[in-house]
């Protein structure tokens, strides 16, 4: 049962903490919630992180993807210092690096995976990503957050569903 929580919570989860992202941006949250929040994924990352790892190394896409989730945990780790100090900048690179990250291990799966296993919509993903990226770069955070939530989401429900 455990496995199967490991292998479709994040379906859930991803989509979730791009919604959080939203609402904190438009400030629907207080600074706490979100300063749990963080803290929280930190833990669920690592976790997953501990519990995945022997598994995860066997195959190069799966590499990919722990790497995003160990290197997850410093970008995380970087969110949790902005919105604790309230500085801002450390909380807008930490979006940022979850908008890369995930973006990049996207592009990967796609490029390395056979077509018959929807290659396609991982680079898809990977673009969406990428937008993601250059809007918050132009300062459109809203629409940055959104996009790279559909990208990342796009992903996951591709993983979940094909594997």
């Amino acid at each position: 049962m455990f496995r199967r929580v490991r292998e479709t919570a994040p379906a859930g989860l991803v989509p979730l903490a791009w919604l959080f992202a939203g609402a904190a941006h438009l400030e629907l949250l207080a600074a706490r919630p979100v300063l749990i929040g963080h803290l929280v994924m930190t833990a669920l990352l690592v976790a997953f992180a501990a519990l995945s790892h022997r598994e995860m190394r066997t195959h190069p896409v799966l590499r990919a993807w722990l790497a995003v989730i160990v290197l997850g945990v410093g970008v995380t780790s970087l969110g949790t210092y902005g919105v604790a100090s309230g500085r801002a900048p450390f909380a807008v690179l930490a979006v940022g690096g979850w908008m890369a990250l995930p973006g990049l291990a996207l592009g990967y799966t796609g490029r390395v995976l056979p077509a018959a296993e929807h290659a396609r919509l991982y680079v898809v993903g990977a673009v969406l990503c990428g937008a993601g990226v250059v809007l918050l770069l132009a300062d459109a955070v809203v629409p940055a957050l959104v996009v790279a939530g559909v990208g990342q989401t796009l992903g996951i429900l591709v993983a979940t569903l094909e594997y």
